[in-house]
């Protein structure tokens, strides 16, 4: 069998490689960082991945963990139940994940400040009138009425009480001026 081409010619040192970081990278690839700090706590780098899950409560391989029932032949009984049972000694890992998983999720959907600016311009110079915005000299993005009417029911929806602070003193400021 012939030999892989490039192979049979002498190896040169390389001496714009830096071994101390090609060292560290392959040694962070292959002991890669676990994500989640109750595990990397828990995590014995003796034990093997299944065995440390395991001992965890978790599972490495869902369709293990929660398999599929198979149907049962005539005249046959097995329970399937008995294997597989392990014994858990960090249950705190799975009630830690689940403590944390209960929390409610904190909403962090904002609009940018340009967007917010705009709406704001335009339903100050323009109120409730569309046709009016969509031919506004600010309406860069030459948008219609009704993806304008979109983008305030949006400010809307995310910022409901700015909005009607905003709308207040927009109608204060027409009776100081009248």
């Amino acid at each position: 069998m012939p030999k892989a081409k490039g192979k049979s010619r002498r190896h040169k040192y390389c001496y714009s490689l830096n071994r101390k970081r090609l060292h560290r990278s392959a040694r962070r690839r292959a002991a890669p960082r676990i994500a989640c700090s109750h595990i990397r706590q828990a995590w014995d780098p003796s034990k093997s991945v299944a065995q440390n899950l395991a001992e965890m409560g978790l599972a490495g391989d869902p369709n293990k963990a929660v398999p599929i029932p198979k149907k049962k032949l005539l005249g046959m009984e097995s329970n399937g139940q008995d294997r597989g049972k392990q014994l858990v000694r960090k249950p705190y890992v799975l009630n830690e994940m689940e403590y944390e998983a209960s929390l409610p999720e904190k909403k962090s959907n904002t609009l940018s400040r340009d967007l917010i600016d705009y709406v704001r311009y335009m339903i100050q110079n323009h109120g409730e009138n569309y046709k009016e915005m969509a031919r506004d000299e600010k309406n860069y993005y030459q948008d219609t009425p009704k993806q304008i009417k979109r983008k305030i029911n949006v400010y809307k929806n995310f910022y409901p009480e700015e909005y009607k602070d905003f709308v207040a003193s927009l109608k204060q400021e027409k009776m100081e001026v009248q």
